[in-house]
């Protein structure tokens, strides 16, 4: 894997991307990213749990858009996927990484897919390097292989699942228009799946 040459790509595409030297640098900068008092979404994500950074970033200096979904009853279906779909912040990880400078997101549900796509204002992906492939194809395998099967695993340990997880949904990201609006973080340790 190239990782300068990974940085290079995004960059070409309208993505920021850095490289910090370990996670503990990396949560201290998504502190640096994100002012006091912003919403932030801290979606799903076996990397933000390891760093700690879901933790951190559910409680103040920032507004928890996970404990508002929370507090809301199951009843209020709309308002919860309102919530979570435009945060000032989300906060997550991707499945790939193409040394190209195309950004991969599975997903069975699809729910922090609105965020990543247009809602959220800013989006902020901490991202193992061990996710950054040469090419789309590679990418897709790793999905398709590695990620899922690692998914299926831990649906089945967290919610009783059997049946496995599934790739409902992949979006691939190409270029962001808006600059400074997506920035990845890669970590050059082993992150989630």
């Amino acid at each position: 894997m190239n990782i300068q040459k990974t940085i290079e790509s995004l960059s070409k595409n309208g993505f920021t991307a850095e490289l910090a030297p370990d996670s503990t640098t990396a949560v201290n900068r998504v502190k640096e990213l994100i002012p006091a008092g912003s919403e932030v979404m801290t979606m799903t994500s076996v990397t933000l749990d390891t760093i700690g950074l879901a933790d951190l970033l559910n409680k103040a200096p920032y507004v928890s858009v996970r404990d508002q979904i929370s507090a809301l009853p199951k009843e209020a279906a709309k308002q919860r996927r309102q919530l979570g779909t435009a945060p000032d912040y989300a906060v997550g990880s991707v499945h790939a990484v193409s040394e190209e400078g195309q950004i991969f997101v599975a997903s069975n549900t699809g729910s922090q897919l609105p965020a990543y796509l247009y809602g959220a204002a800013h989006v902020i992906w901490v991202v193992g390097t061990q996710k950054i492939v040469p090419d789309q194809k590679a990418a897709l395998d790793r999905i398709y292989t590695d990620v899922l099967s690692k998914e299926s695993a831990s649906a089945n340990t967290a919610y009783g699942i059997t049946t496995g997880s599934h790739v409902s949904k992949l979006v691939i990201f190409d270029r962001e228009i808006k600059p400074g609006r997506i920035h990845l973080i890669f970590v050059p340790e082993t992150l989630g799946f």
